[in-house]
């Protein structure tokens, strides 16, 4: 509960929050030890605003940076990127107003969204949804800034294209394929196993296996020989011969992920095809170009065409049971985990 701490109205307002703290980089996700703080946090700074926060999504980035695999994050610190709340200081104009956001700072390099508050630039925050739940709009942040800053780099898919979408079925995947789908474009998927596509899509998404036979020659069987003008990998150097070889000419490709930070290619082959490649890194991106980003593609939701990822009773967390949250994210869930303050 938020409580007010002022003698007069002309006082700066402080507001009772309790937030998980990481004290230090933990030896693996099971020695991550958080402790649960509470204190006063009040606006010192006219350009942010004072979010009351309703939810927070859990990312697998959140937790890497917990064991140390993020070097640019600062400790002690509250993890967590991305938010929906209500804004409760600031302008007269937006308190009271429903928001969610997301950033590749906070969290990282300044106290983030696992807590009851946090402070948030004012061009960071974007109305939320009336349709949407809180749980629902904290969820939509990273996967779809991510696909978004890719989008950005690389530019938007267009009617007639094909997408070849590596790792279809994470998250990252499922944005990628709704926003494809959104702007027209035909979208084949791959996964690592035969599973259907999982996510909404406003069109028929065809799943190839990645270890089927001849993967690369189904999918220039599937573009009549032209193969994919964008893959999306969100995989990274697992799959990455097989999207050189599916690539189109003057095709590109977006990268965001890595197992092994060395590939080799065919280098005749990629400027003969005239490729491209984007990498794509949402942990540079501030809270307001995160923001922008997602703006953009706030007509989808309200439209309908696109939709947040579902977050069901199993996928909410208390603050209390914030460590059962991080390990549940690092063990290849298929739900999008979601921290409520508000629960005990």
């Amino acid at each position: 509960m938020t409580m007010r701490v002022a003698a007069e109205d002309s006082l700066p307002r402080e507001f009772l929050a309790t937030r998980v703290r990481l004290a230090a980089k933990a030896d693996g996700v099971a020695a991550i030890l958080p402790r649960i703080e509470t204190g006063f946090l009040r606006l010192t700074d006219a350009a942010n605003v004072l979010v009351e926060v309703k939810a927070g999504a859990v990312n697998t980035s959140d937790v890497k940076a917990a064991i140390g695999l993020m070097p640019y994050a600062v400790f002690p610190r509250t993890p967590g990127r991305d938010f929906a709340g209500v804004v409760v200081d600031g302008p007269r104009e937006l308190i009271g107003q429903a928001v969610f956001g997301s950033s590749g700072d906070l969290g990282i390099r300044r106290d983030g969204t696992h807590g009851s508050h946090v402070l948030v630039p004012r061009n960071g925050i974007i109305a939320k949804p009336d349709a949407m739940s809180f749980a629902e709009a904290a969820g939509i942040g990273v996967p779809f800034v991510t696909v978004m800053e890719g989008f950005r780099r690389a530019g938007l898919p267009k009617a007639g294209e094909t997408v070849l979408i590596m790792g279809i079925n994470g998250k990252v995947g499922q944005a990628a394929a709704q926003i494809a789908a959104w702007q027209g474009a035909r979208v084949i998927g791959i996964a690592r196993s035969a599973d259907h596509y999982k996510g909404h899509a406003v069109a028929d998404i065809p799943v190839i296996r990645a270890d089927e036979e001849n993967a690369a020659a189904r999918i220039l069987e599937m573009t009549h020989g032209r193969g994919a003008e964008m893959v999306f990998n969100t995989v990274g150097d697992p799959f990455f011969a097989l999207a050189h070889q599916s690539l189109a000419k003057d095709g590109r490709q977006i990268l965001i992920a890595a197992l092994n930070p060395i590939v080799s290619f065919n280098i005749f082959e990629f400027y003969r095809g005239r490729h491209a490649y984007f990498g794509v890194d949402t942990l540079s991106l501030s809270c307001g170009e995160s923001a922008a980003l997602l703006r953009q593609i706030l007509p989808g939701f309200l439209s309908g065409a696109l939709k947040p990822f579902p977050v069901g009773p199993d996928a909410m967390f208390p603050l209390a049971d914030v460590a059962q949250a991080y390990a549940a994210v690092m063990g290849a869930t298929d739900r999008r985990i979601v921290l409520i303050p508000g629960d005990k």
